[in-house]
């Protein structure tokens, strides 16, 4: 499974599996993707991009700078959000996961930082 990542130095992995809603099967497709981001009051940050492995399983690895870098705003916590894309266009925005703690949620990996598990997501893609 390759991730992309917008910073060189990644600190902060974040992981998630997604199913499909009515078969329960593990989404997967070479034409799906699944994006991050982080819900603001201006402009939503863009965290990086996955293709899911066979098991529905993302990751996506940035910096933990990318969600705390608006100053104006004070923001500890970010609002993270998926939007699965099907040939590059949006099929499915899963509920924003408000004020997350990243500090209750994650698991010191060594070398890999800090990855912060999600869950499970039930999506339906089918078009």
């Amino acid at each position: 499974m390759s991730d992309f990542t917008l910073n060189k130095e990644p600190d902060l992995v974040v992981t998630a599996r997604f199913i499909e809603k009515g078969d329960d099967a593990p989404l997967y497709g070479d034409d799906l993707t699944v994006r991050l981001y982080d819900r603001d009051i201006a402009d939503d940050d863009f965290l990086g991009e996955s293709r899911l492995d066979t098991d529905g399983h993302i990751r996506i690895a940035f910096a933990h700078d990318a969600f705390v870098n608006d100053a104006a705003f004070n923001e500890a916590r970010p609002d993270f959000y998926f939007m699965i894309m099907k040939n590059g266009k949006p099929v499915y925005t899963t509920k924003v996961l408000e004020e997350l703690s990243i500090e209750d949620l994650q698991q010191f990996r060594m070398g890999e930082g800090d990855v912060v598990d999600l869950g499970s997501f039930l999506v339906d893609v089918k078009q």
